[in-house]
């Protein structure tokens, strides 16, 4: 893997959704950027929110809310072909996104359709779930498709640093 080539141009930085008032759509906030520890990988990174409501079951109580979706697709910058990108950069563009809430408390899924849990290549799925004041919390046993990883804060991790305007 190559080193971090430095942060995105500050004349054109990305503007990320905001979570506090972004609103249920089908159509996912999307941000193009070029991969900094790839070469000539692009990430589109697609946003979305959509709402639960989910009934009580043995010891897991009845709960509503919002997902946050974060699927970050790594393609050739030429072709738009799936390529390989290790999860730091991607996982640095959930939390950038997860931060306006809570950075913490995200969930990676891996390689997969978040809704199916079907692989899918080229394709890296993160999720955020929010009560309905969109105040962060633990994943709702009944909502979960496939299995979801607590979000490391990455000490081990390459830092990436994503520079973005609010």
């Amino acid at each position: 893997m190559s080193a971090p080539s430095g942060d995105l141009p500050a004349e054109h930085p990305p503007v990320l959704p905001s979570l506090t008032t972004l609103s249920p759509s089908a159509d996912p906030h999307v941000i193009t950027a070029p991969a900094r520890t790839g070469t000539n990988i692009e990430l589109r990174i697609h946003t979305s929110l959509t709402v639960f409501d989910v009934a009580a079951e043995q010891w897991a109580p009845a709960v509503s809310g919002f997902v946050v979706t974060v699927l970050v697709h790594s393609v050739d910058a030429a072709t738009g072909l799936p390529r390989y990108l290790p999860t730091a950069e991607p996982g640095e563009w959930a939390r950038a996104i997860f931060a306006d809430i809570d950075a913490a408390q995200g969930y990676f899924l891996g390689a997969v359709d978040p809704d199916t849990g079907e692989h899918r290549d080229g394709q890296l799925a993160y999720r955020l779930y929010l009560d309905t004041n969109r105040q962060a919390i633990r994943v709702p046993r009944q909502v979960v498709t496939c299995p979801h990883y607590r979000m490391r804060t990455g000490d081990a991790d390459p830092e990436i640093r994503i520079v973005t305007t609010a």
